[in-house]
C-alpha cells in the first residue's frame, strides 16, 4: 500500500523556522503557524497495483520540498492551504511491504497560516476528520513486474493486479520527472491511509510528437500533460486534418475512377448500386479493384488483338497462291 495521511502536528522549532521562512517573504514566529507532519506515500503496492521503487522516493523527497499542499488537487490559488519545508525517507523495522520487501515512507514537514480562513481546515486536522493525503507527480517509468516492460515505453500483455504463475502482477513507478503538490482529499482510494495518485505519462518538457502519441497508446490511466505539450498535440492534429482533407478528395477521385472502370468492364451491372458501394470502401480496397478492372481490360484488349491477328493470318493464308 503508498500510504498517505497526517501525521502530527508540533510546535515549530527555532531551527524549523529558519527553513520555513526561507520561502517566506517576511519573517514568521511559531505562534503565527500550524505545522505538522505527513506521509506523502511509500514503496508498498496501493490499490491500483502500483508503487514507487526506493529510488524513487527518495527522488520525490528532494523535489517535494517547497511544494504546496491544496484541497481536491484543485489549481486554484485560493485551494493553496500549506508548503513542504522537509522531507525525508524513514525506514519501518516493524513493517514490511505487501510483497515482503523493507517499507520505507516518504514523510514530510508542512506549514499553514494560523488565520481565520484556514482555521476550519486546521480543526479538522487536528479532529482526525481531514487525515488522508493524494500526490501529484510525472514519473517516466512504469515497469511491469512479471516482465519487466517498460509500459511507458511499450505494451505488455501483463494486467496489473491478476496472477500469473501465482504471482500477482503491479507496476513498479521510478524515475521521477517532477512532482506538483499534495492534495487534502476526502474519500481515500489506497489501502489503510488510502493515498490516491495523478502521475504525468510524458516526461516534462518533451515535446516529441513520438513521445507523447507513444504515451497515449500506452496510457490505460489518467494522464497528464503541460501546455506546450499539449499545444504539439492541438499542431499535430491540425496538420492531421489538413492531410485528411487532401486524402478524402484523392479516394473520392480514386472512387470515381473506379466506378467508371467498373461501368466499362461490367455494363450489365446497376452502376448507381456499385457506385454506394464504392463510397465506403477503404482506399486499399478501392485500388485492389482498379487494378483488377485495368488488368481484366488489358486482357480482354489482349483477346482482341489475338483474334484480329488470327483471322488476317488465316485470310493470309487462304489467299496464298
Amino acid at each position: 500500500m503508498i500510504e498517505g495521511y497526517i501525521e502530527k502536528s508540533f510546535d515549530a522549532t527555532d531551527e524549523e523556522l529558519e527553513k520555513i521562512n526561507k520561502f517566506t517573504r517576511a519573517p514568521f514566529d511559531a505562534d503565527r503557524l500550524y505545522t505538522f507532519s505527513v506521509v506523502l506515500c511509500s514503496n508498498d503496492i496501493d490499490r491500483d497495483f502500483e508503487r514507487f521503487s526506493v529510488d524513487a522516493l527518495n527522488e520525490l523527497a528532494e523535489r517535494f520540498i517547497g511544494k504546496t499542499g491544496i484541497k481536491d488537487h484543485s489549481m486554484k490559488s485560493a485551494d493553496q492551504k500549506a508548503r513542504v519545508y522537509d522531507t525525508w525517507i524513514e525506514k519501518c523495522a516493524d513493517r514490511k511491504t505487501s510483497d515482503g520487501e523493507e517499507l520505507y515512507l516518504l514523510k514530510a514537514k508542512a506549514y499553514m497560516l494560523k488565520n481565520d480562513e484556514n482555521m476550519p481546515l486546521i480543526e479538522e486536522i487536528e479532529a482526525g476528520i481531514k487525515k488522508e493525503v493524494s500526490i501529484s507527480c510525472a514519473v517516466a517509468k512504469s515497469v511491469c513486474s512479471i516482465c519487466g516492460t517498460d509500459r511507458k515505453a511499450s505494451h505488455c500483455e501483463h494486467i496489473a493486479g491478476r496472477k500469473y504463475g501465482g504471482k500477482t502482477a503491479f507496476r513498479t513507478l521510478s524515475d521521477i520527472t517532477d512532482a506538483y503538490e499534495f492534495s487534502f482529499v476526502a474519500i481515500p482510494a489506497q489501502r489503510d491511509a488510502g493515498v490516491t495518485k495523478k502521475f504525468s505519462l510524458l516526461k516534462k518538457d518533451s515535446d516529441s510528437m513520438t513521445d507523447i502519441i507513444k504515451a497515449i497508446k500506452a496510457c490505460d490511466e489518467e494522464l497528464v500533460m503541460d501546455k506546450s505539450q499539449l499545444n504539439s498535440l492541438k499542431s499535430y492534429i491540425d496538420k492531421l486534418e489538413d492531410e485528411a482533407e487532401v486524402g478524402r478528395a484523392c479516394k473520392k477521385a480514386l472512387a470515381n475512377e473506379v466506378v467508371a472502370l467498373c461501368a466499362e468492364a461490367m455494363p450489365e451491372m446497376d452502376i448507381k448500386i456499385f457506385a454506394g458501394v464504392a463510397q465506403v470502401m477503404t482506399s486499399k480496397e478501392l485500388e485492389a479493384f482498379k487494378s483488377a478492372f485495368k488488368k481484366s481490360k488489358s486482357a480482354d484488349s489482349a483477346k482482341l488483338q489475338l483474334g484480329a491477328q488470327a483471322n488476317n493470318n488465316y485470310n493470309f493464308d487462304q489467299f496464298k497462291i
